[in-house]
């Protein structure tokens, strides 16, 4: 614009120029000189912006990632598919790109050696994880962790201590504390973390633990308050349901405790652990039948358990199906060689058999593995008895009353042998001895019922030793179901039983004794019985089974004559071990 100005006032000094000659030339030059500076001032006040183009924004140039953490997203993506093989192919690519410093390939390099089983390999390269960042509590955990799966639970509490200082709010740390207390027997501090680890975060793992914690104490109310607490925030956890239905059948608490199965069995109607419960329980009761159909669902999903296999075995001697119930025990034995209950079983049946060679191996094999039960001892010496080792059968029975405290039916058939044996006296010290034992069943439970075969050989016992009747007996009512799987021959449901669940019980009958006594003259019964009644011949009906099948019938090859039998009742105790079966959760 302003070069267009100045175009135009030279164009009017040269028409001027023209016009009026070079006489006027000076006028006009000092005009045009004038209307330039004129012009040039217009220009400079009036001139607009130059207009300019915007300029491109560039986009930002990504950052280069240092070389050590270059493949880590790669790692990553081939480990969380499994895919270990190719990963293991880009962490040696990485460690040598790095010299072996790249702290994430080093991890998932030890993560991977751990899923291989290589604990050992996994634990030094957690620690060299450790060394390059030691204030990362991942790597102090990982390290906790491969030291716990070698079995150093006291070396793991102290990276676990270390981590906590770390990060204290942390649930896992706490947890797997309590974990490894657990395992060294310090109960009070695994109690502690495990409380600690519910407040932070309610997991049904820790609940669990916590309760084993408990159990392992001899506290079954506490450890019954925390199933309690974890069915209440996790009401669909089926493991979680059968745990406090087996605590609530090991009280004898049988509604609480078939609710509690039947919740997890409708949550998961193959949960082979609630089967196994439910159908014992209804075994104690004397149905077999309706137990055995579910233990058929049982052996659908665990054909080769033992403790299944033992409880069918015992379902037939309850139907007197005696051939059955030795194949099937058989079968648990094969599968669980060294379980003392299946041998114990098995030396019983035979022993109702009256096969005492047979009782003898298996009760022989069964006192081997558990050399701490009165009742054992006190039926090798029934075999012992009739295979006419009286010596023998004598150490048996005081093994037997020195272990056992308060079942008096060892008592009582030691006095029967004694009497048998002709010692009247000591004979008389164990049927004191034995009523002592009642007197105190009675006192510590009400609801104590005895076994009327018991009540029955107690009183001609007392007839033949010629004693006042001391104790009266707690005759169950007419409505009553004596169970068949009667403890000792008494039921007390608060008795505790260690760290196991009782389960499978059966009641067996009496085998009759041999050598049979008769009364001293002149002595009589309150009946007026001169002597005593001709011994039940083996086995008799478990009080409210079904109508019972005459199969099998125990083979007898000896003449009965009136005399005493040996009242073998007994507990038959069968453990559920996955109930208390200590397990650690990590992940």
């Amino acid at each position: 614009m302003c070069k267009g100005i100045k175009f135009t006032y030279f164009a009017n000094y040269f028409l001027l120029f023209l016009r009026f000659g070079p006489t006027s030339v000076s006028m006009a030059t000092a005009s045009v000189v004038v209307l330039f500076k004129m012009a040039e001032q217009e220009s400079s006040s009036t001139a607009l912006p130059v207009a300019t183009e915007p300029k491109k924004r560039r986009a930002p140039k990504a950052p280069e990632l240092p070389i050590v953490e270059r493949r880590n997203w790669l790692i990553h993506q081939h480990y969380i598919r499994k895919d270990y093989e190719t990963c293991k192919v880009f962490i040696k690519e990485q460690l040598q790109e790095t010299n072996g410093m790249c702290e994430y390939a080093i991890y998932v390099q030890a993560l991977i050696l751990r899923l291989e089983g290589k604990i050992q390999q996994s634990l030094e390269l957690f620690q060299s994880c450790a060394i390059l960042n030691p204030s990362s509590t991942d790597n102090l955990k990982q390290v906790a962790r491969s030291l716990f799966l070698l079995g150093k639970h006291k070396a793991a509490v102290e990276f676990y201590h270390e981590a906590a200082r770390l990060s204290e709010k942390d649930w896992e740390i706490n947890h797997n504390l309590g974990v490894c207390c657990f395992f060294i027997k310090n109960f009070k501090h695994a109690e502690e973390h495990l409380n600690t680890a519910l407040q932070i975060n309610k997991h049904h793992k820790t609940f669990m633990m916590l309760g084993k914690v408990h159990l392992l104490t001899g506290d079954t109310d506490k450890a019954i308050d925390v199933y309690k607490r974890a069915v209440e925030n996790f009401p669909e956890n089926t493991e979680l349901l059968t745990t406090l239905g087996l605590l609530y059948l090991q009280l004898g608490k049988y509604q609480k405790a078939f609710e509690h199965l039947g919740n997890a069995l409708t949550y998961d109607p193959n949960n082979y652990k609630a089967i196994l419960a439910a159908g014992s329980m209804m075994q104690t009761h004397g149905d077999f039948d309706v137990a055995m159909n579910k233990y058929r669902v049982a052996a659908c999903a665990v054909p080769e358990s033992p403790p299944l296999w033992n409880n069918i075995g015992m379902c037939f001697f309850g139907k007197k199906k005696y051939v059955a119930a030795i194949s099937c025990l058989k079968r648990a034995h094969y599968l669980s060689p060294f379980d003392w209950k299946v041998l114990y079983n098995l030396g019983l049946v035979h022993l109702t058999m009256q096969q005492y060679a047979s009782a003898f191996h298996f009760l022989s094999a069964a006192i081997n593995l558990n050399s701490r039960m009165g009742e054992l001892y006190m039926l090798l010496a029934v075999a012992l008895t009739n295979l006419e080792d009286g010596e023998n059968a004598t150490r048996a029975y005081e093994q037997a009353v020195m272990l056992d405290e308060s079942n008096p039916l060892v008592n009582l058939n030691f006095s029967i042998f004694l009497y048998n044996h002709g010692d009247k006296k000591a004979a008389l010290d164990q049927y004191q001895e034995m009523e002592r034992k009642v007197n105190l069943l009675q006192d510590s439970s009400s609801s104590a019922e005895f076994d009327p075969e018991l009540m029955d050989m107690a009183q001609k016992m007392r007839a033949a030793l010629q004693v006042a009747d001391n104790v009266v007996w707690t005759k169950p009512g007419k409505d009553s179901k004596s169970k068949p799987n009667s403890a000792a021959a008494t039921k007390t449901p608060g008795a505790p039983l260690g760290s196991n669940q009782a389960l499978g019980q059966a009641m067996s009958s009496a085998v009759s004794y041999n050598k049979n006594i008769q009364l001293p003259t002149g002595a009589s019964s309150p009946d007026q019985e001169p002597d005593v009644d001709k011994a039940p011949s083996p086995p008799r009906d478990p009080p409210g089974s079904p109508v019972p099948v005459q199969t099998d019938k125990p083979r007898s090859s000896k003449k009965k004559t009136k005399g005493f039998t040996h009242a073998l009742l007994f507990h038959l105790l069968y453990e559920l071990s996955p109930l208390f079966y200590t397990t650690s959760v990590f992940d």
